[in-house]
């Protein structure tokens, strides 16, 4: 692929994203890899390069922008503020080894709390500005909408903690709520292991990194949970029929109202999307028709915690997505130590629209 044409394509969007007020950017291409291992856990590990340095510890090739554009901007302190970048990033492809593992972004970020739905329809508004004359689907989604209603469960603080950590992987959260409902039956070696008076009583020599009191602080708290009494059928069913909402916007709007009269936690969040969608309008987008997933944003980035939203060529489901985005409020505040603002903003691969030039 012309890596001429790809730079030019970055220069065009980063000039966009400047005359809408983004102020340029710089970061580093070796991050330090404690931020994201605190942020992420261990799994971040098998999505990036991850290398040692001698005075610095543990590095990390760059897999995002946007940890080190907001530690940037809660370092200065700063209130209201609008950044563009441009650079590559990388990242494993270990599901989709055919696919790049080195490629440019380029992307727009807004910190501005003074209106958050305002805020999230300027991003989304730019960026279908910027993308119109490539002919792509514009697909839609609200992580806040799903992580109020798991906060609204009726279940311990445990179990919800487990859930709202596993919420961007499906099929771990899946697991989860079939488990905790009962649909699911505790495998017969961690249900022997509970029953046991004594569970360290046969246990071989100690390996490994963790100590006994570890162990057994790890078997009390399986112990807990298998003492919770289950989700009860009508909060499960309450969850499935958020995942289950796909339409377009207006529609969805209508439904997730239906859903919040049973499950009011949800209610803010939904009215938050009504305001979104407002905002959108009165910016030109076509909400009638803008189609909206409850479950949408789900494997993308662990840090969005609202508006999400993505582009993607319809002509070729092989390839990822051209652009992808959201609000990510809480992130602010776990690297503002204490300090936050809301933000908002989203990244586009100039690789992919080359190629799709080139197609036409």
């Amino acid at each position: 692929m012309n890596v001429a044409q790809q730079r030019a394509e970055a220069g065009r969007l980063r000039a966009a994203f400047e005359a809408a007020g983004g102020q340029p950017v710089e970061c580093s291409i070796l991050q330090p890899a404690g931020v994201f291992l605190d942020l992420y856990g261990e799994d971040i590990r098998a999505r990036a390069y991850v290398t040692q340095d001698p005075g610095r510890g543990e590095q990390m090739l760059r897999p995002d922008f946007t940890l080190p554009v907001v530690q940037m901007h809660m370092r200065n302190g700063a209130d209201t503020a609008r950044y563009t970048y441009s650079g590559e990033v990388f990242r494993r492809q270990e599901d989709h080894p055919e696919r790049a593992s080195e490629y440019l972004q380029v992307g727009y970020e807004v910190f501005d709390g003074s209106d958050p739905a305002a805020a999230d329809a300027e991003v989304f508004a730019l960026f279908s500005e910027v993308l119109r004359p490539y002919g792509l689907r514009a697909a839609t989604g609200d992580m806040g909408i799903l992580l109020a209603a798991v906060q609204g469960l009726e279940t311990s603080e445990r179990r919800r903690a487990a859930l709202l950590r596993h919420i961007w992987r499906p099929k771990r959260f899946r697991a989860l709520i079939d488990r905790f409902s009962g649909r699911a039956a505790v495998p017969p070696t961690r249900s022997a292991l509970l029953a046991s008076a004594d569970p360290m009583a046969e246990a071989g020599p100690m390996i490994g990194l963790r100590s006994q009191d570890e162990i057994a602080a790890r078997i009390e708290a399986l112990r807990a949970d298998a003492a919770e009494p289950p989700l009860s059928e009508a909060q499960v069913a309450l969850i499935d029929a958020i995942l289950a909402v796909r339409e377009t916007c207006v529609f969805a709007l209508e439904h997730l109202r239906d859903i919040a009269v049973d499950l009011p936690t949800i209610g803010a969040a939904v009215e938050q999307f009504a305001q979104r969608c407002e905002a959108m309008y009165q910016r030109g987008v076509d909400v009638a028709n803008l189609d909206f997933e409850a479950a949408y944003g789900r494997t993308s980035m662990e840090y969005y915690d609202g508006f999400v939203f993505g582009f993607y060529p319809e002509a070729r489901p092989d390839l990822p997505a051209v652009a992808t985005g959201g609000r990510y409020d809480a992130l602010t505040r776990q690297l503002g130590s204490g300090a936050s603002i809301p933000a908002v903003g989203g990244v586009i691969r100039p690789d992919i629209l080359v190629a799709l030039e080139t197609e036409q």
